[in-house]
């Protein structure tokens, strides 16, 4: 791939399965991407009839992702991992660092085959940095670190972005233990990015959305604000600390045009770094 480190290894040929739903796939939906399929548009469809301010959630997540990382390459940040990437919409993350700091080096990694086939094309990089794909699981976060090691020197600091993964990820499956090795790994200096979305209590629409996701056999591990925060232990919080994607750092700009309503739809980002 374009600026990859011929280290990594060769990825076999894509193999998409279009029976089941995709996280990233019902993600780009949301997006107004064209990189999904009616299975897809179906469970996304599914999900807005029941609260239309999905779209809305997407869209400023998208939106902090981009003001985060345009930050954090401004403050000095020059190596990137982000795991569950999703299907590349421009911008990118490796085009918003990139842009303030062409030297950086990004690593993506996802474990969704049509993220692969897109990956060559739409991740190229500058010829100063580098931008890297590794073909990955979150759940095996020991795995992404030795493929990630290959391109990003974990001696310095690294901001590990995990942007909207960790409410696919239950706590049975191990997503605290996950972070937690992902964190152990990193240098002092290095940032940890969390965007997750939570829930109210009593909300009905909770079980409606996970049953939905169930049977599109997708895990949906919603979190109240008090359990996304223990995924930042040992850090510090970045001031404004762990806010609604539209409240992270307003001033920067690349807000979207309609605002997330996080009373009626809970979604929360934090960034924290390692003392």
């Amino acid at each position: 791939m374009p600026h990859c480190d011929p280290s990594l290894p060769a990825s076999a040929p894509a193999v998409i399965d279009t029976s089941t739903p995709h996280p990233a796939r019902v993600y780009d939906f949301y997006l107004g991407g064209k990189d999904n399929y009616p299975v897809d548009e179906e469970l996304g469809r599914q999900m807005l009839a029941l609260e239309p301010g999905v779209r809305d959630m997407a869209r400023s997540n998208r939106a902090v992702m981009r003001r985060v990382t345009r930050w954090a390459a401004g403050e000095g940040m020059r190596q990137f991992l982000d795991i569950g990437t999703g299907i590349p919409t421009a911008p990118n993350l490796h085009q918003v660092a990139q842009e303030v700091a062409p030297e950086a080096r990004v690593v993506y990694c996802d474990n969704d085959p049509i993220v692969l086939a897109h990956a060559e094309a739409l991740m190229t990089g500058t010829p100063e940095g580098v931008t890297a794909y590794v073909q990955g699981d979150a759940r095996e976060p020991g795995k992404i670190l030795e493929e990630a090691a290959k391109i990003l020197d974990f001696d310095r600091p690294v901001q590990l972005s995990l942007i909207a993964l960790l409410h696919f990820i239950s706590d049975e499956q191990g997503a605290h233990e996950i972070v937690a090795t992902l964190r152990d790994a990193l240098a002092p200096g290095s940032q940890l990015v969390v965007t997750q979305a939570g829930f109210k209590a009593n909300d009905a629409r909770v079980d409606k959305a996970d049953e939905r996701y169930r049977a599109g056999r997708i895990t949906l591990a919603l979190r109240p604000r008090e359990e996304i925060a223990r995924f930042f232990e040992g850090f510090t919080f970045v001031e404004p600390g762990l806010v609604g994607p539209d409240d992270w750092r307003p001033e920067l700009g690349d807000l979207p045009d309609k605002l997330l309503d996080t009373a009626t739809l809970p979604f929360w980002v934090g960034v924290a770094r390692k003392p």
